[in-house]
């Protein structure tokens, strides 16, 4: 078993973290709102006042964070993890951030002689509660096995993409298919109403229809069935668009990143992205 710090208790961290603990690991985590961990602490986690702490002997640091500067913040800010990281640690950063910055954090950990792995991670809530997410991870060889029976507390793969970078590209690839879809669903059903085919039917005739994938069926019902409880936020979606979009030309993107920061301007930035196409 091993010894874990986590970073970051939101939806997806605080799933994550119960995963490491029912496994059998020994699990220190530290959150921004200490409230946040009190479940984990009853289940038999550490609490940690500080990033730091949290990586003080560790020998894998995991941390689970809404952007960039979140990111920065907890790992090189003052009392940041990167203080606490003893050499011949492993740091993972499962959180969806932008190639720079991983770049850049790689950079810094290796300078400390610290593993780095860019491992974010494919899947959501009902996912995470499953043990069923899938890594997606960039770094060497050597670091991918160190850490998959690891992984295998909370995820059914791990999908290693490359060097250190590739696993933080992939994940950006992965939801700006995602994004497409389900901008384009929420103008298909717009048609499809104008043709007599109300939403709900439509998911039903699209679902089998060897284009529709598994993603874009799923998204597809909670459009008709108005479910936009959030478990992948239009927020989130629109900020990784800006990572995807901001080393080139994309059009579609770009427009579709549109459409995102248009429904969160409209006051849904909170609910599920299958919300994206509401007024």
């Amino acid at each position: 078993m091993a010894n874990i710090g986590f970073l970051g208790l939101g939806a997806m961290g605080r799933r994550m973290a119960a995963n490491f603990l029912s496994a059998g690991h020994s699990v220190t985590v530290w959150n921004r709102t200490a409230a946040a961990c009190a479940d984990l602490v009853s289940a038999g986690a550490t609490l940690a006042d500080t990033p730091r702490e949290a990586a003080s002997g560790a020998e894998i640091v995991i941390s689970m964070l809404t952007d960039d500067a979140a990111s920065r913040a907890v790992w090189m800010g003052e009392n940041g993890a990167m203080e606490g990281l003893e050499a011949g640690s492993l740091a993972v950063e499962a959180s969806t951030l932008s190639l720079d910055w991983i770049s850049t954090l790689g950079r810094a950990l290796g300078g400390q002689g610290v593993a780095f792995l860019d491992a974010p991670v494919a899947g959501s809530r009902p996912q995470a509660e499953a043990k069923e997410l899938i890594f997606l991870v960039g770094g060497s060889d050597a670091d991918v096995t160190r850490f998959e029976p690891i992984a295998k507390a909370t995820a059914k793969a791990v999908l290693h993409a490359g060097p250190r970078g590739k696993g933080a590209a992939l994940k950006l690839m992965v939801n700006g298919l995602l994004a497409v879809q389900t901008a384009a669903l929420s103008e298909i059903f717009e048609f499809a109403a104008g043709a007599g085919i109300d939403a709900v039917r439509a998911a039903e005739l699209l679902a089998p229809v060897p284009v529709t994938s598994p993603a874009a069926a799923f998204v597809a019902n909670q459009i008709a069935a108005g479910a936009h409880d959030p478990m992948f936020t239009i927020d989130l979606m629109e900020k990784d668009l800006g990572y995807l979009t901001a080393n080139g030309a994309a059009p579609l993107l770009s427009e579709t990143r549109a459409r995102f920061a248009g429904a969160s301007a409209r006051g849904h930035g909170g609910k599920h992205i299958s919300a994206v196409g509401l007024t």
